[in-house]
């Protein structure tokens, strides 16, 4: 793979990879669930903590290994072949695939706002628990799209990357102005910031962190451009200090988004806005019935870029696990531009397959305490391979080692911990995605 991609095509690969449609979505669920708009704010802070101290983490081996894969090289590199396989495993089934399922049929609801014959309720096919329906159908065209056009080389893709990122981020500045704009002139008043009176019980705790599964998810997707490590120019400089910048800009847009949604609406009206659409409730509120249609033109844009991001990032995984004998074999090879287009229609069939289910969103739920358990794990590598490979070249370390890591480890075992206790429904079969892989790595094995 030649590499192409330089420090502003990272960064808007991050960016665009980050912001889909739930920052419009899950604050409504997770004011629900803590009750206070000082615990909203509070929980996305300790978020853009969280995802800080995992991006500078994982800069020491984006640079350490600037490789296809990354993620499932690091996890190789530090453990063994297995726990690379089980993580790609499970972003194959439900990770990747499943987000980029969620995203595509985001784009397909807020289309329906301009073309209401894309619905849900509009039927095309049934049969059994089958039914297919235009929503769905939309989807999957552009999940295809978007597959072909990442047959293209990389740095078209980053193209097209960049021009969306660049149109969203936008964008939502100027969502961000409009409502404080509308704050400051119609006087709204001032959410109550009290701390509320249960703070200290564990229960409350275990509470808030199962809330975090909504910002956690919302801010999750920066580490997919370690997966193109590569194809990247100057990669022992532009991977970890991409990391720092597109993850940063975005956690400040998403707490700065927050605050607006807390002082242009009353908490009520965050709590039950209709199917938790938040943020076009925020614009209605500031620009009325306009406001509707430009936030849906918004999440269209946003959500377009994101599926991009997730396509082209994604598919480098697989490339690397078949490298290794661990995927389809036919994955390992490129097209005439560079572009591992095997890999991509593999990747574009099951998440087609997934979006016609209508399963993915369960999926999605069940995965997020899987998804913290490699990052776990990855962060923990680093310990690891410090021993493991002391003289191995290290252009960038990770900041106050060991206390950085460490403490996102503790913190992130702390959340997944709570998960296990309040939420069951959705850890335990997280733990059997994952686990499911092992008999078919050793099969895998047995077959290569």
């Amino acid at each position: 793979m030649t590499k192409k991609l330089t420090l502003l095509d990272c960064t808007m690969l991050i960016m665009g990879s980050m912001i889909g449609s739930g920052i419009f979505i899950v604050p409504a669920v997770m004011s629900r669930d803590l009750g206070s708009p000082l615990m909203l704010l509070a929980a996305w802070g300790i978020t853009a903590v969280l995802t800080i101290f995992a991006a500078l983490s994982y800069g020491e081996l984006a640079a350490m290994m600037p490789k296809a894969g990354g993620q499932y090289v690091y996890l190789r590199e530090a453990y063994n072949p297995m726990f690379g396989f089980l993580y790609g495993w499970t972003l194959f089934t439900v990770i990747q695939t499943g987000t980029i399922a969620a995203v595509a049929v985001a784009f397909a609801k807020f289309s329906g706002v301009f073309f209401p014959f894309i619905s849900d309720k509009n039927i095309l096919f049934e049969t059994g628990t089958i039914k297919i329906q235009t929503q769905q159908i939309l989807a999957v065209v552009i999940v295809w799209l978007l597959t072909f056009s990442n047959f293209r080389n990389v740095k078209t893709g980053a193209f097209i990357q960049n021009i969306f990122t660049f149109t969203k981020i936008g964008a939502i500045v100027f969502m961000i102005l409009a409502g404080l704009y509308f704050a400051f002139t119609q006087h709204a008043q001032l959410p109550d910031f009290s701390i509320p009176k249960n703070i200290f019980s564990f229960n409350y705790w275990g509470i808030f962190s199962v809330a975090l599964v909504g910002s956690i998810f919302s801010a999750d997707a920066w580490n997919n451009i370690t997966f193109t490590g590569s194809e990247i120019d100057k990669p022992e400089r532009n991977l970890p200090l991409s990391l720092i910048i597109g993850t940063g800009i975005v956690l400040a847009i998403y707490f700065f988004i927050n605050w607006v949604y807390l002082k242009t609406l009353p908490f009520d009206a965050i709590q039950h806005a209709e199917n938790d659409r938040i943020g076009t409730l925020m614009l209605q509120t500031v620009l009325g019935n306009a406001g509707m249609y430009l936030m849906a033109l918004l999440i269209m844009i946003s959500t377009f870029g994101c599926i991009n991001g997730l396509t082209l990032s994604g598919s480098r995984v697989y490339y690397a696990m078949a490298k290794d004998g661990l995927f389809f074999k036919r994955a390992a090879t490129l097209n005439k531009n560079d572009s591992p287009q095997f890999a991509l229609i593999i990747q574009a069939i099951w998440t087609s397959m997934l979006t016609l289910s209508g399963s993915y969103g369960d999926l999605l739920d069940y995965v997020v305490f899987a998804v913290l358990i490699f990052y776990i794990l990855t962060i923990a590598g680093i310990f690891i391979l410090r021993k493991k490979q002391p003289n191995a070249n290290r252009p960038y370390k990770v900041f106050a080692y060991p206390i950085l890591p460490i403490i996102y480890i503790l913190m992130a075992t702390f959340i997944c911990i709570n998960l296990l206790i309040y939420k069951p429904q959705y850890t335990y079969p997280g733990l059997g995605i994952v686990f499911a892989g092992i008999p078919v790595y050793f099969f895998i094995r047995k077959k290569v």
